[in-house]
């Protein structure tokens, strides 16, 4: 398939977002999200969690109103939490639901920006790894490493940044923190969950287990990376996170993570469906950068909130 063909996908799978409080977050993602010309023919299902605390009704009303309005999509359906479910059950229960109905889903939060490019990539590659059972995933964000990445690439596990699944690839998410937790210690595993040790998703597992922190995150990440299974990356960002200013609640105010969404399309004719040992060492790299000298900071951090955490 070559790069110009990548638009000619007839069906476009439904977008999930998710949304809490951050009305100026969210319309800039609706924003991005409406600049991809798949986004007319893409069902768009909106996710707004009610306020955990009195505090945070304005926001959540704000985003109620916003989204009420929302057009440019095939369609625009709307589910308002009664009372606050918090980012882990909102999402996992949201994907669910809208796999009832289809059987392949792009889920968005409400603090990502996506290239033009993004619904292309995400179609396509749903579509080219329909019926390949070693694909669980697409991933639409990359960090911004140094080295020189392949156009797009595989690596085991599953990530949380704008990213996209089939029903075969959710069912396989396991919930139960603890039983991924002792699988990984029994198989001896975690140093290699670990990014050999550059980034302490083990501890974040753990501390979801122990109640310290919520995260679905980590808990896809896990089910995905005991199965042997595969996310594909692109090798220039579709997503930048603009949620790490200190407006959410599960991050820190950073620049670490900004990336720029490239301008243009990702081509996926010639990838390889195998873990990528440059994409391994890359991601490798950029959390030995990222980290030191705030690396016990941010992985006390980690472990308080857990990466895609609970409100």
């Amino acid at each position: 398939m070559t790069a110009p063909e990548l638009t000619e996908i007839a069906t476009s799978a439904p977008i999930a977002l998710f949304a809490y409080n951050r009305p100026d977050h969210l319309q800039q993602t609706i924003t991005a999200l409406r600049a991809n010309p798949e986004a007319a023919r893409s069902e768009l299902y909106v996710f707004s969690d009610a306020p955990r605390k009195e505090a945070d009704a304005a926001g959540v009303a704000a985003v109620r109103a916003l989204v009420a309005k929302v057009s440019g999509f095939q369609s625009v359906s709307v589910v308002e939490a009664p009372e606050n479910l918090g980012l882990a059950a909102s999402i996992i229960g949201g994907v669910s639901k809208v796999l009832e109905k289809h059987d392949r889903i792009i889920v968005m939060e409400d603090d990502m920006i996506t290239s033009p490019h993004f619904l292309d990539y995400m179609n396509s590659a749903l579509e080219k790894y329909a019926a390949d059972d070693r694909v669980i995933s697409i991933h639409g964000y990359i960090y911004p490493t140094e080295a020189s990445l392949p156009e797009a690439f595989f690596l085991a596990g599953a990530d949380c940044w704008g990213w996209a699944t089939w029903k075969r690839g959710w069912d396989l998410f396991n919930a139960d923190g603890k039983a991924l937790l002792a699988e990984l210690e029994r198989r001896k595993l975690t140093r290699a969950f670990d990014f050999d040790g550059t980034y302490p998703y083990t501890a974040m597992l753990r501390d979801q287990v122990n109640g310290k922190n919520q995260s679905w995150a980590v808990r896809w990440y896990a089910s995905a990376f005991l199965l042997d299974k595969l996310t594909l990356y692109p090798g220039r960002s579709m997503v930048t996170n603009i949620g790490n200013d200190g407006s959410g609640s599960h991050c820190d105010d950073t620049t670490s993570y900004d990336n720029a969404v490239s301008p243009t399309p990702i081509c996926l004719d010639e990838v390889t469906v195998a873990p990528s040992e440059a994409g391994r060492e890359a991601f490798k790299q950029f959390f030995k950068r990222a980290n030191p000298p705030r690396w016990k900071r941010v992985a006390r951090r980690l472990r308080q909130i857990g990466r895609g955490g609970d409100r």
